[in-house]
């Protein structure tokens, strides 16, 4: 888990509709925070194609997780994200922004996360605007990881703020890298959730909309 509350709070009863959308941002999460290891493997495995570009997606994940070898991934997430310099994709959001890492983006979600008592968790080393930072705390927001499950005016706009910036493209240069065998469908996975969340959030921000984010993740 990339992120933490601030302080010790319950976590409330959330519908099954939004529990779907953070199952997706913490797929998305461990899929980014860390190579796949064979247990996780071995849970993607179940994941099958359904309706909808994100069910085909997810589906693609994992068939991949069926075939997965976790040595194999491990050498792909390395050329990936890290390599002998930097990796083939760099996956921080101030770096897409600004072309440096440290900049301020990041300096912008720290106050933002300060102000929803999000904090980074203290065994993780890393920049909190990593793509895979931000899906937890996005999953957090809607669980209640944080508190009360945050209204979708909130996650609208942490979303937009720090995620619609940039998250689209990285996810699109994931899907087509050169080291991508693994992670290709992952990006696509991403690439076709983030169009799916920019969609559902812009409509009017209500009870129904709510409802909606959640019923189009299986259509």
């Amino acid at each position: 888990m990339s992120a933490e509350p601030a302080g010790n709070q319950p976590v409330a009863a959330v519908p099954a509709e939004e529990l779907a959308r953070a199952g997706i941002y913490r797929l998305l999460a461990n899929l980014l925070a860390h190579p796949a290891d064979q247990w996780m493997l071995g849970m993607m495995a179940s994941l099958r194609t359904d309706d909808g570009a994100v069910g085909a997606a997810l589906g693609a994940v994992g068939a991949k997780a069926r075939d997965g070898d976790a040595e194999a991934i491990g050498r792909e997430y390395h050329d990936l994200f890290i390599g002998l310099v930097e990796g083939e994709v760099v996956p921080y959001a101030s770096y897409y922004l600004t072309g440096f890492l440290h900049e301020k983006p990041l300096a912008r979600l720290r106050r933002d996360m300060a102000g929803l008592g999000v904090a980074r968790a203290g065994a993780v080393a890393e920049p909190e605007d990593s793509i895979a930072g931000l899906c937890d705390i996005m999953g957090g927001l809607i669980t209640g990881t944080f508190g009360e499950a945050a209204p979708l005016t909130v996650q609208k706009t942490f979303f937009d703020d720090h995620l619609a910036p940039w998250a689209p493209r990285f996810f699109a240069d994931l899907e087509a890298a050169d080291s991508a065998d693994f992670y290709r469908p992952v990006g696509a996975l991403g690439r076709q959730f983030m169009a799916l969340e920019t969609t559902a959030f812009g409509l009017a921000p209500s009870a129904a909309a709510d409802r909606a984010i959640g019923e189009t993740i299986r259509q």
